[in-house]
């Protein structure tokens, strides 16, 4: 059996005595700019100051190293990580599946779910199954999905029109621009 080499995800650092670029760009641990030193004289001024060398950015020209503590730069890198993941907008895809033959009041609350999702920010996905014979009547099916979008029209926007996918009608609603973020200043 083959194993393919999976490259480590995290990023390395070359180290003091590891870098080997020699004209360096030396930042020092407040961040301010020192100049273009030698590797030797890069590390010489990081052992006076009891701390490393870490290379940066070693694809600049020519490349950036800074003087730090390793472990405190590791620190910050980890923390700069947890932050932006913190600030990504996470958006999914919720599902609501349907029947062809679906009563107003099941209807009414797959709409009070489909409004939950929406105005947390989510798309929605509409599908409705049709089993067995059902098949034979599909305007059944697209009467159920109109309700419900004319039902969420002021609160999303149709994506994708509703199409076959198999013995599936699917259709992808979203939320309407500045309408979330209107529901939220109502509440405040």
């Amino acid at each position: 059996m083959i194993r393919k080499f999976k490259p480590s995800q995290k990023k390395t650092y070359r180290l003091n005595q590891r870098i080997f670029a020699s004209p360096l760009r030396v930042i020092d641990a407040e961040g301010k700019l020192i100049g273009v030193l030698s590797k030797f004289e890069a590390l010489k001024l990081a052992q006076e100051q009891e701390l490393d060398l870490v290379e940066i950015a070693p694809k600049a020209n020519p490349p950036v190293a800074k003087i730090i503590d390793f472990n405190k730069f590791l620190y910050q890198q980890e923390k700069k990580k947890k932050e932006e993941k913190k600030k990504a907008k996470v958006s999914e895809t919720k599902e609501i599946r349907l029947g062809p033959f679906m009563s107003d009041n099941d209807l009414q609350v797959m709409v009070k779910r489909g409004q939950g999702f929406l105005e947390e920010g989510h798309k929605l996905r509409l599908v409705v199954k049709f089993r067995g014979r059902q098949i034979v009547h599909p305007e059944f099916g697209r009467e159920v999905v109109g309700k419900l979008i004319k039902s969420l029209e002021g609160l999303s926007k149709v994506d994708r029109e509703p199409h076959f996918e198999g013995k599936q009608l699917v259709t992808l609603l979203s939320v309407e621009k500045g309408k979330k973020h209107e529901k939220n200043k109502e509440e405040n």
